[in-house]
């Protein structure tokens, strides 16, 4: 039996989809700055503040987790008599 393909077992197609992410993002950093911040704290109005905050926040989610399943991984039999 053959198995069907996606959109994403195409690797022009995964190209594309990252593209078109970079540039959203970049369209999104660009319009802010026509856009007047009013945020709670002085650093927020800082120019690119919010991404640079979401990648941080982006990358420690990820390293919190890699530590998180070495801390709670049980061994492959562990459920076993």
């Amino acid at each position: 039996m053959k198995k069907e393909l996606t959109i994403f077992d195409n690797p022009k197609n995964i190209r594309r989809i990252h593209m078109f992410f970079f540039v959203a993002l970049v369209l999104v950093l660009v319009a802010e700055a026509f856009v007047d911040m009013h945020g709670e704290f002085h650093m927020e109005s800082f120019y690119g503040f919010y991404a640079v905050y979401g990648f941080i926040s982006y990358v420690s989610l990820i390293a919190i987790a890699k530590l998180l399943r070495k801390i709670l991984m049980r061994k492959e039999d562990y459920y076993d008599d």
